[in-house]
């Protein structure tokens, strides 16, 4: 049990609406908060149940209503006075409650009192088992004790992107036997360590100025009290957090007291043995502190076969089963981002300027690039955990394995009636129709279709349905993407309002002549190839002259070929989709550099002749799957600078409804917000479901996209906006995946 004295997660005022209450139910996580007046009082408890209660009670869901209308006015509360024997019994009569509100004589919430020890809040960061790790630059002493360099050192953590940032703090007198020469008849390792630190530790008040610094640039700062006097001092200051030094994890008097206070304590495991954890555990879960352990070898710099990082689960055993993380003195940082693929939820490393400063903190601290480095490589590695789930295919994989993988095939030409025996059957590249797993569900069934020699089998084949389309009804024009090859049979059994070609570099070397020989009762749009040989994307941000020229080529070429087939379709200017660009292939680039990008492809968009078409910039997504990778995209994914762009150059926009969902995903911003600020720019939609950052074009309804929703918003901001269908794969199997897109939008579009 903890006593968790960080109380506003927890708190909603009575007056506030529902609503309120409801966000702080879901940001914490505990599925409760606890209603108190305006001078702190508790006046009841609101849990999930209680919020399912008053629906039910009231007949709906007025989420403007005043909280204390949902709350339970008789909730368990635990005193402040109370020992911890007496608030476990608490625990102990109600079952499945996990945190109960303690407080003062007055009845003014002072704390929480939690069953779990599976979580500590310092400052903003909560540490549990699904948070990411909390990254602490160790500035330590290595300020040289110099306000100013310890501010400094703050700014450079913030921009190296630590968490945290730390510092320790020593009352010289109090802390060493002895007066007067602290070093006297020291044996020599003392005497040097003893004459550090009275050179280049801060004094309590310079302290305070460098955390007021750090709030300043709001990054939350803990402390390690080193002696009483200095925690009654960084108590009394107000910090987050203690680290409590491994030096001291056997210091069962500084470590009792501040246990006693209830702050947050990271304690350092180093020097000491497991009988010697254990004892200190038990002395701080008495005392119902919140507190994280820190495994950690106290060697300066410290042998990579001594670190044992192994030990990290059974460290979390020993502290019944909290929180885990990793103090580093080792050389480089590739160990503590192993650290955290075994559990560690808190990494600390020292930081500095200049490792070669006097002090052995230097040698074993990492620089600010270092730093930043770690911090990254440590996301990356969170972003590779995932989860444990049962796994899936991925949209990348999805692409390699239409690409690279194999498929059922007819090795001869078979007609509705036949009897499908093996020999009918090969197994041939691309995957892109039914895998060859499925060959003995095939063989021996009815063909219900006509499939030619070499074409692909599909999953419908193993039914007695066939894919086809029909006439379909919506608000605003609608069209199918096409190739020449598969134009005709696409549209054998409905008739849209215009088609999409949706070019390959080898599509724009076909002389539209070839193709078409009458005009055709429809309109079209012209999308430039995602791909050439070569690996050679459309860039027209690129600032290689020689790739930016060939660039405004390519994309001149299509705008030339969309004039030309004028000529066989409704004549009207087409819409040419271009996706124009502003990729990266190791990381995005810095927000700075986007307005030269935007430039870039003005530059480029003033040496094309667009006469006789619309042309229009994609909206992009945050990591798109081109060359059959990931890549990075930094251009026409916010909102802000993309309908900046617009009005500066007077572009227009075909809206990738999956390409923008998946780019507010990456923001963590609402999707409603990048539909209000670009939708109004539009002459052309995308429309296909999302899901996470980068799981692009699933089907309609089997993603993350609120369509009644953005219909309604499509309706008031683009009315008469026409759309595609661009669900991924689309066009297999006669456009399966095209015809049951269309039938759920007819709903909503």
């Amino acid at each position: 049990m903890i006593i968790d004295r960080g109380t506003a997660p927890y708190a909603v005022h009575s007056d506030d609406p529902v609503s309120v209450a409801l966000a702080k139910i879901a940001a914490n996580k505990a599925r409760l908060v606890f209603c108190v007046d305006s001078h702190g009082m508790v006046l009841g408890s609101i849990s999930d149940g209680d919020f399912r209660r008053w629906v039910i009670a009231s007949g709906g869901a007025d989420l403007s209503r005043p909280a204390i209308e949902v709350a339970n006015r008789r909730p368990v509360i635990a005193q402040e006075s109370a020992s911890m024997a007496e608030i476990e019994a608490l625990f102990a009569s109600r079952p499945g409650v996990e945190r109960l509100p303690v407080v003062d004589a007055r009845g003014r919430l002072v704390a929480v009192a939690s069953h779990s020890t599976r979580e500590v809040r310092i400052g903003r960061h909560t540490i549990g088992p699904d948070s990411p790790a909390v990254v602490i630059a160790e500035i330590g002493n290595n300020h040289q004790g110099e306000v100013d360099r310890a501010r400094h050192l703050v700014d450079l953590a913030v921009e190296a992107g630590a968490d945290m940032v730390k510092f320790q703090l020593r009352d010289m007198d109090s802390l060493y036997r002895g007066s007067g020469d602290l070093t006297a008849g020291e044996d020599l390792g003392p005497q040097y360590t003893l004459n550090l630190l009275a050179k280049y530790s801060l004094s309590a008040d310079d302290m305070d100025r460098v955390l007021d610094h750090c709030r300043d640039v709001d990054i939350d700062a803990i402390c390690t009290p080193w002696d009483l006097p200095s925690l009654d001092h960084l108590v009394q200051y107000g910090v987050p957090g203690l680290k409590i030094a491994s030096a001291d994890l056997t210091n069962h008097q500084l470590l009792g007291a501040a246990a006693d206070t209830h702050l947050p304590l990271l304690i350092s495991t180093g020097m000491s043995s497991e009988q010697e954890i254990r004892q200190s555990v038990e002395l701080v879960r008495k005392a119902g502190a919140p507190y994280a352990l820190l495994h950690c070898q106290s060697t300066y710099p410290a042998p990579f076969k001594d670190v044992h990082l192994r030990y990290l689960p059974r460290l979390a055993e020993i502290g019944g089963d909290c929180p885990v993380g990793y103090s580093g003195h080792e050389r480089g940082f590739h160990i503590p981002v192993a650290a955290v693929a075994l559990g560690a939820k808190i990494v600390e490393k020292h930081f500095t300027t200049d490792k070669s400063l006097e002090g052995n903190d230097h040698k074993v601290s990492l620089l600010p690039d270092e730093f930043e480095s770690m911090v990254r490589q440590i996301r990356e590695v969170e972003q590779s955990l995932g989860t444990s789930d049962p796994r899936d295919v991925s949209t990348g994989e999805m692409m390699t394995r239409a690409n690279l993988a194999k498929s059922l095939v007819a090795a001869r030409d078979i007609h509705v009636g036949d009897l499908i025996d093996e020999a009918a059957v090969a197994v041939k590249s691309p995957g892109r129709g039914l895998q060859p797993n499925h060959l003995s569900q095939l063989v021996g069934r009815t063909a219900r279709r006509a499939v030619s020699a070499g074409d692909f089998f599909y999953p419908t084949d193993l039914s007695d349905s066939v894919s086809k389309g029909r006439q379909y009804s919506f608000r605003r024009p609608w069209g199918l993407p096409v190739r020449y090859h598969d134009y005709e049979s696409l549209l054998a059994d409905t008739s849209p309002d215009f088609v999409e070609f949706h070019f390959s570099y080898k599509d724009v070397e076909i002389d539209p002549a070839t193709v078409f020989t009458s005009r055709q009762p429809m309109g079209f749009t012209c999308h430039t190839p995602d791909l050439y040989s070569g690996d050679f994307l459309i860039d027209l941000a690129e600032f290689d002259d020689e790739r930016w020229e060939r660039s405004i080529t390519e994309v001149q070429k299509v705008i030339d070929i969309a004039r030309d087939l004028r000529q066989w379709f409704i004549d009207e200017p087409p819409v040419v989709i271009c996706t124009m660009g502003g990729f990266s292939r190791d990381g995005r680039l810095p927000r700075s550099a986007r307005r030269g990008m935007y430039d870039r492809i003005a530059q480029a968009l003033a040496r094309i002749d667009s006469s006789g078409v619309r042309l229009t910039a994609q909206t992009l997504p945050p990591y798109p799957w081109l060359m059959g990778g990931q890549l990075f995209d930094n251009l026409f994914m916010d909102p802000e600078d993309t309908v900046e762009f617009c009005e500066r150059e007077g572009v227009r926009l075909t809206l990738d409804i999956s390409h923008s969902k998946l780019a507010a995903n990456d923001a963590k911003r609402p999707f409603s917000e990048f539909v209000e600020l670009m939708a109004p720019y539009a002459d052309h939609l995308h429309v296909v479901d999302a899901s996470g950052i980068d799981g692009e074009g699933p089907q309609i309804g089997e993603g993350e996209v609120d369509w009644p929703q953005l219909a309604a918003q499509l309706d008031r901001l683009a009315p008469g906006v026409g759309f595609i269908p661009e669900i991924w794969q689309g066009h297999v199997n006669n456009g399966e995946r095209f015809w049951t897109a269309l039938e759920r939008l007819e709903a909503w579009f």
